[in-house]
């Protein structure tokens, strides 16, 4: 068997992601005079493979929805379990959950290849394994040819895809994704879209994405959970039911308009009501 038949033979055994569960989910955070609830009964149902877009009002609790699902924030009330039947509770570093945040978070010190391998490094994987598997998520990403650059000699979306790399070195059979392309300008994004949709394709699995951008949201998504204002919970679950891979000119669609318009009135419902008027736009 050919190393090329071997991989798609082990893609085809390989599960496509694991399935989520959050089951009355609540998270307050303690200030100094009064508990701040970013998230309050939460429930949610992700299946395996899916690709689910979270939208919603700023500060609606989406990135704390993140950090509860990667085991890196434990809930006040409510479980969240990953996997079959009952499922286990998500646990930081127990190579289930990738998680690519806002800003890459990259050390300044460190090349782009020992950048995406420290999450191998830190789980005591050889230097020398580390770096040739930081060598290939880089390339799936596009960044082969800037494995020693430094992150000063990064531009901002070569720096976002090396954290994408870095979520995905261990691939991961859940993928969250906060925002990870927020900072780019709109034709920057739309081709970051284009590749991960490329990736989820390629190697499917879970990922959950959130975003402010309805037409992304509307692009990447199996279906789109719009959240309440703070505290955070389910307001709405839209389907979207189009075929991929999905261009920037998915939006001229009768069925992806629909979905767009769909999805703007369940965030007018929610969001504060001197906002609403901008949801038009």
């Amino acid at each position: 068997m050919t190393s090329e038949a071997a991989t798609r033979t082990d893609q085809a055994l390989t599960p496509p992601g694991l399935p989520v569960r959050l089951e009355g989910v609540s998270v307050q955070f303690p200030p100094i005079d009064h508990p701040v609830e970013a998230l309050r009964d939460m429930t949610l149902d992700i299946p395996a493979g899916s690709l689910t877009v979270i939208i919603g009002p700023n500060g609606c609790g989406k990135s704390t929805l993140l950090r509860v699902i990667a085991g890196l924030l434990q809930p006040d009330a409510g479980r969240v379990a990953i996997g079959e039947t009952a499922g286990a509770p998500p646990r930081a570093g127990d190579g289930r959950v990738g998680l690519a945040f806002q800003q890459p978070r990259l050390l300044p010190w460190l090349s782009s290849v020992d950048n995406v391998a420290l999450p191998l490094t830190l789980a005591g994987i050889g230097a020398d394994e580390a770096r040739l598997r930081g060598r290939d998520a880089l390339e799936r990403v596009g960044l082969a040819e800037a494995a020693e650059l430094r992150p000063s000699q990064l531009s901002g979306g070569m720096a976002q895809r090396e954290g994408l790399a870095r979520a995905l070195i261990t691939d991961p059979p859940i993928l969250l994704l906060d925002e990870p392309f927020s900072a780019l300008d709109a034709l920057t994004r739309e081709g970051f879209d284009g590749e991960l949709q490329r990736l989820w394709m390629d190697r499917p699995r879970t990922v959950i994405l959130v975003t402010h951008s309805v037409n992304e949201a509307v692009r990447m998504a199996d279906r789109i959970v719009v959240m309440t204002a703070r505290p955070g919970r389910v307001a709405h679950i839209i389907p979207v039911d189009l075929p991929r891979p999905r261009a920037a000119t998915v939006a001229a669609d009768p069925t992806a308009a629909s979905v767009d318009a769909a999805t703007r009135a369940a965030l007018a419902e929610v969001h504060p009501a001197e906002l609403t008027p901008w949801l038009d736009r």
